[in-house]
């Protein structure tokens, strides 16, 4: 599952890096450079908007046809659309056709991608032993930071070995035609995947729903909402962290756009590494108190991180990655678990799509552009401080809704529409 994931968050998070750096002169050259990045920013946010779509089908027939196909068909739909992204003539060779078909296939990334997220959890999580939950669905979310490496990477190597202007010129599409490459590596992985044990119990009670998630809808739109609510915060601050700042840094604040790049890696590598600490932490002593306290760590870093990166000092700056970098995983490490415990078996697909792929939009899809908009031509960042706080104290204050909601114990494992949960949110 890390590897098919990795690939595909490759795929999204390259595109994420060319918005910030490239997508505005080559799709949008008529604009301001404000304006050019803010729209630069819409197509990224388009993705998240197909998401929950994406999210709402692939749930479906995962639930009703199995975890392992609809991963492979997610898969499949992302490497396609992203090697064809780096084929797309710009605005000056085919006018207003570039930047809609930019926008068409970032809406199949997003599709693929909103079946990706919760089936990848789903499938690790249900082959996991009881005491190893929290850990095995911790290795999807391994795959986020890690596709935002390797597309780093990747961009940052196709730039150094190019002469000057070359790469913002053609050679941003290098990185995307690499995707046909990868999504052959990704593809014989998942071609080998044994469909998950919850699914097959499901289908063996002759369980599997007609319409799964009508049925996830029965735990309550206020748990859904709490859920929601507790997951928003690590998205948008990890967007403003992982995608926002490259613009923001290289535009307002001058810094080199390699350097920033470089940072960003470094943080993402420390997230990735630290995941399988963290939700073994969660399998040993409980999630509750390690998410809350993630959470509340994460809102006293929002108040400092962009004033750091404002000094104009690397050394702080560095800092203010790693820190970051150190932070995140506390509660993305586990999210992605807590949700798919919320629903049963039978409807876990349907129900956890749902919920992470409007969380996704709330939270990581609109934060690049609010943040945009909130530095505005002026290029101050207290708007963007203060948007990360509300946010992530919108998320402290539903985690600890959610958790005193949610019983302790064990409920039963048999899967069926009415049922609990395997396990409950709250473990």
């Amino acid at each position: 599952m890390l590897v098919g994931t990795t690939l595909e968050w490759y795929d999204f998070f390259l595109y994420g890096t060319a918005a910030a750096l490239i997508f505005n002169k080559q799709f949008f050259p008529s604009l301001s450079p404000a304006a050019g990045t803010l729209a630069a920013f819409s197509t990224f946010a388009v993705g998240f908007i197909a998401r929950p779509l994406g999210g709402v089908i692939f749930g479906h027939f995962g639930d009703r046809i199995g975890r392992r196909n609809t991963l492979i068909v997610s898969l499949l739909m992302m490497g396609i659309a992203s090697t064809i992204i780096g084929l797309i003539p710009n605005y000056a060779t085919i006018g207003v056709w570039a930047p809609i078909l930019l926008v068409l296939l970032r809406v199949v990334q997003g599709f693929g991608l909103g079946g990706e997220g919760a089936g990848a959890t789903l499938m690790s999580m249900e082959h996991a032993p009881a005491d190893k939950r929290n850990l095995y669905a911790g290795f999807p979310q391994m795959g986020t930071p890690a596709g935002l490496v390797l597309a780093n990477i990747v961009f940052l190597t196709t730039n150094a070995f190019m002469p000057t202007g070359a790469f913002d010129a053609w050679g941003w599409r290098i990185p995307f035609l690499l995707s046909a490459v990868l999504v052959v590596v990704g593809l014989a992985i998942r071609l080998h995947i044994e469909e998950s044990p919850s699914f097959s119990r499901v289908v063996s009670h002759s369980k599997v729903e007609s319409f799964p998630l009508r049925e996830a809808m029965r735990v309550g739109f206020g748990r859904m909402g709490l859920t929601l609510g507790l997951m928003v915060a690590n998205s948008a601050v990890a967007y403003v962290f992982m995608v926002f700042t490259l613009s923001y840094g290289t535009k307002q604040l001058d810094y080199n756009r390699s350097f920033l790049i470089t940072c960003v890696s470094v943080a993402a590598v420390v997230w990735f590494a630290t995941i399988p600490f963290w939700t073994g932490v969660a399998d040993r002593s409980g999630r509750r108190n390690m998410f809350v306290g993630g959470s509340v760590a994460l809102l006293i870093w929002c108040v400092v991180f962009l004033p750091m990166l404002n000094t104009g000092n690397e050394l702080v700056a560095v800092i203010a990655f790693v820190v970051m970098g150190l932070i995140i995983p506390i509660t993305h490490s586990v999210q992605g678990a807590i949700i798919a415990d919320t629903f049963p078996a039978a409807v876990r697909y349907s129900g956890t799509s749902a919920v992470l792929q409007v969380g996704a939009i709330l939270g990581g899809g609109l934060a690049p552009i609010i943040s945009s908009a909130l530095v505005g031509e002026a290029g101050g960042s207290a708007g963007v401080t203060v948007y990360m706080v509300v946010i992530c104290a919108i998320s402290v204050v539903s985690a600890i809704a959610l958790f005193r909601m949610a019983p302790d114990q064990d409920p039963s494992s048999v899967p069926s529409s009415s049922a609990t949960p395997d396990v409950v949110a709250g473990h």
